[in-house]
C-alpha cells in the first residue's frame, strides 16, 4: 500500500527541485555565455549586447586560433604534463599509501604525522625554486611533474581505500606464493579502480589548469603549456597575431576558454561512476 505523502514533505520536495533548477541555471549559464561569446561579433560581445544567445554568428576567433601553431606546441605540452605527473603520482602514491595501510609497518605513526605535517606547511616557493634549480631541472618536463608530484592529501584518500579492502584476498595471495609487490599490483590495485580514477582525474585537472610552475621554472617558448598562451591573452592582453592586433581580441577571449576546458569536460561523463565511488568509499572510513 502506497503511504501518503504529508504537506511537509511534498513541500520539501518542492523547495529541493527549485533549488537544483537555481544551481543548475547558475552552473550552466557561464558556460553557455562563453561559448555564445566565443562565435559572437566581437564588437557586440565588447559592448555587453551578448547576455545569452550569439549574435552575428562568426568563427573567426576559432580559425585563428586552430591556425596557431604555437595553440597546437602549447596543447601537446599540457597533454604530456598532465599524462606524466598522472601516471607518475598514482605509481607513486599507490607505493607510499598501500605500505601506510598496515599496521605492520615499523615507523607507521611516525611517517604518517610527517606526511600530515606537510598539510599545514610547505618549504615556500623561493626554496622550492633554488632545489629546482640546483637539481639542473629547469626548463624541463620534471619542473613541472616533480615538485607537485605527490600530494598528502591523495596519499590518505588512497591509504584509507586500502585499509578498506578485505585483509583474506592478500592472505591467500601470500599463500599462493606472492610477495608485496605482486599483491599490489595483482590483487590491491585492479580492486582500487575506484580511487585511482578518482586521483587521477583529480591530478590530471589541476595539472591542466596549472600555469603557476610553468610560469616560473621554463624560459622556452616551446616548452610553454596552453594555460601560459590562455593567460597572455585572458589577463595579459595579447593577442595570437601580435600585440598590435586587437581586432577579436574579446571572442578569442572566450574561444580560448572553450578550448582549453573541452578536453576535461568530454572525459568526465566517461568516468563519473568511478568518480562517485571513489570520493565516497574513501571518505568513509578515517
Amino acid at each position: 500500500m502506497k503511504q501518503k505523502e504529508s504537506l511537509a514533505s511534498r513541500l520539501f520536495d518542492v523547495i529541493n527541485v527549485l533549488v537544483m533548477i537555481i544551481l543548475v541555471i547558475v552552473m550552466v549559464y557561464p558556460m553557455v555565455y562563453v561559448f555564445s561569446a566565443s562565435i559572437s561579433n566581437n564588437a557586440l560581445v565588447a559592448s555587453g549586447a551578448v547576455l545569452l544567445w550569439p549574435k552575428n554568428i562568426t568563427f573567426i576567433a576559432y580559425e585563428q586560433l586552430i591556425y596557431n601553431s604555437d595553440l597546437w606546441v602549447s596543447y601537446w605540452n599540457t597533454i604530456r604534463y598532465a599524462f606524466v605527473q598522472t601516471v607518475l603520482t598514482l605509481i607513486v602514491t599507490s607505493a607510499m599509501a598501500y605500505p601506510l595501510a598496515k599496521r605492520w609497518l615499523p615507523g607507521r605513526r611516525v611517517i604518517l604525522l610527517l606526511a600530515a605535517f606537510t598539510l599545514l606547511f610547505s618549504g615556500g616557493m623561493i626554496p622550492t625554486f633554488l632545489i629546482v634549480q640546483q637539481l639542473g631541472l629547469l626548463n624541463s618536463i620534471w619542473a613541472i611533474v616533480l615538485p607537485s608530484l605527490i600530494s598528502t592529501w591523495y596519499l590518505f584518500i588512497m591509504r584509507t581505500f586500502f585499509e578498506a579492502l578485505p585483509e583474506e584476498l592478500e592472505d591467500a595471495a601470500a599463500i599462493d606464493g606472492c610477495g608485496s609487490i605482486q599483491i599490489l599490483v595483482r590483487i590491491v590495485l585492479p580492486l582500487s579502480l575506484p580511487v585511482m580514477v578518482t586521483i587521477g582525474l583529480f591530478t590530471a585537472v589541476n595539472q591542466w589548469n596549472a600555469f603557476f610552475n610553468a610560469l616560473i621554472y621554463l624560459n622556452d617558448r616551446d616548452m610553454y603549456p596552453l594555460q601560459i598562451m590562455m593567460r597572455n591573452i585572458l589577463i595579459a592582453g595579447t593577442n595570437v597575431q601580435g600585440e598590435g592586433d586587437l581586432t577579436h581580441l574579446e571572442t578569442l577571449k572566450y574561444a580560448m576558454i572553450i578550448i582549453g576546458t573541452l578536453p576535461i569536460l568530454c572525459v568526465y561523463p566517461f568516468i563519473q561512476k568511478y568518480f562517485v565511488q571513489g570520493t565516497m568509499i574513501g571518505g568513509i572510513k578515517g
